[in-house]
């Protein structure tokens, strides 16, 4: 036992004196310090070692070390006086700091150790296969449980004895001398049991043996096993062949929701090949909709006719999944799959044939919009500034104005322009079947209604424009609920109850009075207004005659494609006559007047004359009488052209009789104020900005 002297109590007589204390074959026999309340000499009154604040009465017991760790110069000089007779080692605080970090060291490394072997001992003892390994010498160095259990013997009878002389003929020793591996070699144990082992020889890092390893098992557990796997194969290819005859695709997952067999009939319906299944999840297959395999498994109830898309093709198809329970026990679940594809294409196409037939997909722009004259540059400047904002446009115009062709032109210059654009004609539709058309419907919400019910043109133009054609003809009740979906952004379906966020661009138009629809109770004011936001006027074809040159040169080139002619330009006579009507067809009117002009053309006329139109049915067009001349006594124009006429002169004329007063002239005329605002942005009468009277 060597004895041990500490001589300064601070930290660093602290800290060595209880790393001492931990140590064996050490004692300490005392703590030194001129402060009798240091740390250290606390700590040893505490576990009743002597203390004092002199080394001297100490020196009188043999001490073999005097650890001095004061850190002064002249305590560790006279601590060597004082022992030079005595052969005590004086060792200073550094030194003494090493060793103890040493001491730690090693005490640490011994720890990782030793929970290193109790690592290697718990691996070694949970395998299933028995181990025995020897050293250079043939004593045995390890022995697992599972060794114990096939030979028989107990590890305390074996380890450290010779492996020929506690558990003969294991091939070791003879491993031992040649060096060589032994796989795979057959054994009889003592016992009787017949093992499998793998033996190996332990080399150091210049190849010398210095030791050996064997690795073994029962053979009847490895029969067994291959028994087994052999009966598994056996019950899957019979079932593979029960399957593989039906038409039907069927698919069988096991109770973890594994894939285990399919069909041909399968494969050829989804597109999915044996390996992308078996032994994949049960949601593998599945496109769109939720695992019914799963929801078996979970319930074990079957069920019928889901709908739902399977394969890399998205097929459709309804599904009927039932357990397999065995003895009562889940081991699984089967579905029968049967082809939809069919039947939603037809569906799909009667989809697609409805919605052609409502809905257009935005094909005009800005560039296909003809006209010069001052009415229709103001008209596609305003649509132009409509289509770089959010708000509600109102198209208003006369039939034939190519109002559908501004709400194509905007759609397409807006920010919406890769989004959906849905026309619907609200005159064409059954005031029946325009609410649902309109705002969709739930399932069930009335008879024959779809299953899973059906979006209406808002939800399809989420995103996207919606045109809402004849906006005027609009029932109250509609009125009404497009008034909501303006305010709220949001649709509620016919049966339905939930709210369904719309993101939706609205461009209306009309060719009816709506100041006038207002005054009788036939259109909401408060819808107007929602409508009104942003009012584009098309001015009718008869107030820009100027334009009627650019849109016939740009009509003939149309019906040069499409009727095979090849004229290249319109005679100014022609011109000159088409400008003598009054066109209350407008554009579309002059469209058809070309068209069958053209028809009646040679083929290799370039030129389209007068003639050519004067050739036609006596009551062409180009014989009546533009609306001054009916104003002027002539009596073959239209009744509407001629009562526009005198109610454009009228309001003119008491306009400038009231002095340009607005809030006068309506008086006068028996109008309202905002009536008169609609005729006077119509026939275009502008006020004299100079006026300081009510406008």
């Amino acid at each position: 036992m060597m004895r041990f002297l500490i001589v300064g109590g601070g930290k660093g007589g602290t800290a060595l004196l209880g790393t001492l204390l931990e140590l064996d074959r050490v004692r300490v026999t005392g703590v030194v310090d001129i402060d009798n309340h240091a740390p250290a000499l606390v700590e040893a009154r505490r576990r009743g070692i002597p203390t004092g604040d002199d080394p001297a009465p100490f020196m009188e017991e043999d001490l073999d070390v005097i650890l001095e760790v004061t850190g002064e110069n002249a305590v560790y000089n006279r601590l060597c006086r004082m022992t030079e007779k005595s052969g005590t080692l004086v060792v200073s605080g550094e030194v003494a700091n090493l060793m103890m970090h040493l001491i730690e060291e090693k005490e640490q490394w011994f720890e990782a150790w030793r929970l290193r072997q109790l690592e290697l001992d718990a691996i070694v003892n949970s395998t299933h296969d028995g181990m025995i390994a020897v050293n250079a010498s043939g004593e045995i160095t390890l022995y697992n449980r599972a060794a114990e259990r096939l030979t028989g013997v107990k590890h305390k009878r074996v380890l450290g004895h010779k492996i020929t002389q506690t558990i003969p003929n294991t091939g070791l020793d003879r491993v031992l001398d040649t060096g060589k591996a032994e796989l795979n070699r057959p054994l009889t144990l003592p016992n009787g049991k017949k093992i499998i082992t793998n033996r190996e020889p332990v080399t150091d890092r210049k190849g010398r043996v210095i030791g050996a390893v064997a690795v073994f098992r029962d053979i009847t557990e490895v029969l067994s096993l291959t028994q087994q796997v052999t009966d598994l194969k056996g019950m899957k290819s019979q079932l593979q062949a029960i399957i593989d005859s039906s038409d039907d695709a069927i698919s069988v997952v096991d109770a973890e929701g594994r894939g285990v067999l399919i069909n041909p009939a399968y494969t050829r319906l989804t597109g999915l090949s044996p390996e992308e299944v078996i032994g994949k999840p049960a949601d593998t297959d599945i496109s769109e909709g939720e695992s019914m395999h799963m929801q078996v498994l979970k319930t074990r109830e079957p069920v019928r006719g889901v709908p739902m898309k399977l394969g890399p093709h998205r097929r459709d198809v309804v599904v009927n999944v039932a357990p397999i329970i065995v003895e009562g026990e889940l081991k699984g679940s089967v579905g029968i799959v049967h082809d939809m594809s069919e039947i939603k294409g037809l569906t799909q196409e009667l989809d697609r044939a409805r919605r052609i037939i409502r809905t257009l997909e935005a094909k005009y722009t800005f560039e296909d919009i003809i006209g010069d004259s001052g009415e229709m540059r103001d008209a596609l400047e305003n649509a132009q500034k409509a289509a770089r904002t959010r708000a509600t446009v109102l198209l208003r115009g006369e039939s034939g104005t190519g109002k559908e062709l501004f709400a194509h032109a905007i759609h397409n210059d807006s920010g919406r322009k890769y989004h959906q654009f849905v026309r619907v004609n609200c005159a064409s539709i059954p005031e029946s079947l325009l609410e649902s058309e309109l705002f969709g419907y739930e399932e069930g919400a009335f008879t024959g209604a779809r299953r899973g019910g059906k979006k209406g043109f808002f939800e399809e133009a989420d995103g996207g424009t919606i045109f809402l054609d004849e906006i005027g003809e609009l029932s109250p009740s509609t009125q009404a609920k497009l008034l909501r979906v303006l305010q709220e952004k949001e649709v509620v379906r016919v049966g339905g109850t939930k709210s369904i966020p719309v993101d939706v661009r609205v461009i209306a138009a009309t060719n009816l009075d709506l100041e006038k629809a207002i005054g009788e109770k036939r259109f909401r004011e408060d819808l107007y207004y929602r409508l009104n936001v942003l009012p584009i006027h098309i001015p009718p074809l008869r107030r820009r005659k100027g334009d009627l040159g650019a849109l016939a040169h740009h009509l003939i080139k149309k019906f040069n494609q499409e009727y095979g002619r090849n004229v290249a330009e319109v005679h100014p006579a022609a011109i000159e006559a088409l400008s003598s009507y009054v066109w209350p067809g407008n554009v579309r009117e002059l469209e058809n007047v070309l068209g069958r002009a053209m028809i009646h053309m040679h083929l290799h006329t370039r030129v389209l004359e007068k003639e050519h139109l004067l050739s036609l049915e006596p009551s062409y067009p180009v014989n009546h009488s533009p609306p001054e001349a009916a104003g002027d006594g002539e009596k073959d124009g239209r009744l509407s052209d001629v009562v526009s006429h005198a109610e454009e002169a009228h309001i003119r004329r008491v306009f400038e009789t009231c002095g340009r007063n607005k809030t006068e002239t309506a008086r006068r005329l028996g109008i309202s104020v905002r009536n008169l605002y609609y005729k006077l942005d119509k026939y275009r009468i502008e006020p004299d900005s100079s006026s300081g009277q009510h406008r």
